[in-house]
């Protein structure tokens, strides 16, 4: 029979305070944490219960008003801003080591150095001081350290801070993995991107930021080439007194398990495929009863963090994720920033176009970025008129892709694919220079036969194999 809840967090709490590597305030946020888990506090949604939001709770981009035309007036929102990068997460899946914001992207700047190029054009364009806030984990900070020292002589204030670092619980006897010798990185995780509001009081900045009277933090994934200033939303948002906004876009067949925003009981509130019955998940990923999905590009209200947090009224879902380190079943819990929206007042959804939300999560999303789909001016991506379906194309580039180095080394230049609907590719291919893409195009090489296709080659609704 399981050891009974609260005997498990006595444990789990007398073997937490022996840990020394980590601060008083991440020890009692991460019992909290365990303590909400071990309650089973997380109620079902009740389906029935569930509103499609109005216009009034997830506004439509386009009936925005127009930002000031003043440039000072434009100054004076700009100075109540701050931009914090979630820049916790490695580049490990696409094979790089080290934080995944240092990847090149194109023209040989990095995601960071985009977004440092977006923020300075920015401060100088209106001469306001927009800081830029990085949230590292212990496995980003040391690098980006260094990274950001190249910035020194740029036209930006830099911050950095870390997220929470708990420790991984093993499932057999609930006991903190560092505690059982494991004291490396393999011993602790970051807790999710919701451990954001704590972690910015938790490090000071909030403070630091209240005080130059910064009103509102624009927060996005560092890896969101689409997530950048918006002076039309920052307008709303401090005229309307909203303490809280989510991006959310139309959804495609792509997003069918991203969040959706919800109108429960009154309020606005994310709901995650995660908290779906199963006898609802396929009307869940249907696209016409749930349209909008998040992009996790959310602004929130600095004032209202510093409340909530202190009254340790942020009590989002928990995301359990089961991990193996080594053959140890652990488990580790996590939170997610967009789940907080229920906790704000006014809070609000905006319906944006999809160009605000461009990530890059693997090499098939670098081909797009590199390609003559898109353009760079000034840091922003921005897309290319040319092509006339509002829809990227879908591209899947089989395993020999998947690392960015094999990826940039398979293309001898990037293929032009402005009229591409689809691409697949599989197996030993490389492709030649100037190689232009166009309809739905298949390209499969079998096992042990290097497919290579010369320069120049236009394909058009061709299948090669």
């Amino acid at each position: 029979m399981a050891v009974a809840a609260d005997v498990k967090l006595e444990g789990l709490r007398a073997a937490v305070d022996k840990l020394d590597q980590i601060s008083e305030n991440e020890k009692a946020g991460f019992i909290s944490l365990v303590s909400r888990y071990l309650s089973g506090e997380a109620e079902q949604i009740e389906w029935s219960k569930i509103q499609t939001p109005t216009d009034e709770v997830v506004v439509p981009y386009d009936t925005l008003s127009a930002s000031p035309e003043d440039l000072n007036e434009t100054k004076k929102l700009l100075d109540k801003l701050v931009v914090l990068k979630l820049n916790g997460g490695l580049g490990t899946t696409m094979g790089c080591t080290g934080p995944k914001s240092v990847i090149e992207v194109r023209n040989g700047f990095t995601f960071l150095d985009l977004i440092v190029i977006q923020i300075e054009s920015l401060n100088k364009k209106y001469g306001c001081n927009v800081p830029l806030l990085l949230m590292n984990s212990f496995n980003t900070h040391d690098d980006t350290q260094k990274i950001v020292e190249k910035y020194s002589n740029s036209n930006i204030e830099i911050h950095t801070f870390n997220q929470s670092q708990y420790p991984r619980i093993v499932t057999e006897d609930f006991l903190p993995l560092p505690s059982k010798g494991k004291t490396g990185k393999d011993g602790w995780y970051p807790p999710g991107h919701g451990d954001v509001f704590p972690s910015l009081n938790n490090s000071g900045k909030l403070d630091t930021l209240l005080a130059q009277g910064k009103e509102y933090v624009f927060v996005a994934n560092s890896d969101n080439l689409g997530a950048i200033v918006d002076i039309k939303i920052l307008n709303h948002l401090i005229h309307n007194q909203n303490e809280y906004c989510m991006e959310v876009t139309p959804k495609t067949l792509a997003d069918v398990k991203g969040g959706t925003l919800i109108s429960y009981e009154g309020r606005v509130q994310l709901l995650e495929i995660a908290q779906v019955p199963d006898e609802h998940v396929n009307e869940f990923k249907s696209i016409e009863k749930f349209k909008i999905f998040n992009t996790n590009n959310l602004w929130v209200n600095l004032k209202a963090i510093k409340r909530l947090v202190e009254a340790e009224a942020l009590k989002m879902e928990i995301i359990p994720n089961p991990k193996e380190v080594d053959g140890v079943k652990v488990l580790q819990l996590e939170t997610a920033a967009g789940a907080a929206i229920r906790f704000f007042e006014k809070a609000i959804g905006i319906n944006v176009p999809r160009s605000r939300f461009l990530p890059v999560k693997a090499t098939s999303d670098l081909l797009l970025v590199q390609s003559d789909l898109y353009t760079l001016v000034d840091g922003f991506v921005i897309r290319n008129p040319a092509r006339t379906n509002p829809t990227n194309p879908s591209i899947e580039l089989g395993p020999e892709f998947k690392k960015v180095a094999n990826f940039l080394a398979r293309f001898k230049s990037i293929p032009s694919i402005v009229e591409l609907d689809t691409l697949k590719v599989s197996g030993d291919v490389w492709f030649g220079s100037g190689v232009t893409l166009k309809g739905k195009v298949t390209i499969a090489a079998k096992s042990g036969v290097k497919l290579e296709i010369p320069d120049g080659t236009v394909l058009e609704n061709k299948s090669l194999s």
